[in-house]
């Protein structure tokens, strides 16, 4: 089996912590389509766009029945501050440092930059159908458009 969940495999089932302290993991979305957008860092240009896609579609996104996640390792801290900074309305989470949700899909991985080797998150969203399966999959996320389209996809499941 493939370290890389795909299209047709369980979600994994891994608790994060939500930015008021408290517990959220995939299955408590069982019964509704769930999007997952895993973004490398709160305040930087790319993932401040994408969220700021993300929560402008909340409206949209629940009318098709589907939920909103976005995932980073940032700290609950972290978060509330990017909530606030942006008006955010996409709710987010904060992975484990270790052993998280991001490493269960092999989207936790070796980056490099500037000659310099670092563990990072890969721009991914996952589509997740109400009986907690992959629906789709975007990797390596450009982040123009990218809200719009994963919209497109909910509303057609």
């Amino acid at each position: 089996m493939s370290n890389r969940p795909d299209v047709g495999d369980a979600v994994p089932d891994v608790a994060m912590e939500t930015p008021d302290g408290g517990s959220v993991k995939p299955s408590d979305f069982k019964g509704g389509k769930l999007v997952l957008f895993f973004y490398p860092k709160d305040n930087t240009p790319g993932c401040t766009t994408e969220n700021i896609d993300f929560s402008a579609l909340v409206d949209e996104f629940s009318a098709a029945g589907t939920s909103l996640l976005g995932i980073s390792k940032d700290s609950a801290k972290k978060h509330q501050n990017f909530i606030a900074k942006h008006a955010l309305k996409a709710p987010l989470a904060t992975d484990p440092e270790e052993d998280g949700l991001a490493d269960a899909l092999g989207i936790w991985v070796e980056k490099s930059m500037y000659g310099r080797s670092y563990m990072g998150m890969e721009r991914t969203t996952f589509l997740v159908d109400a009986d907690g399966k992959i629906a789709q999959v975007w990797r390596k996320v450009k982040v123009k458009g990218h809200a719009a389209e994963v919209l497109e996809a909910a509303k057609a499941l």
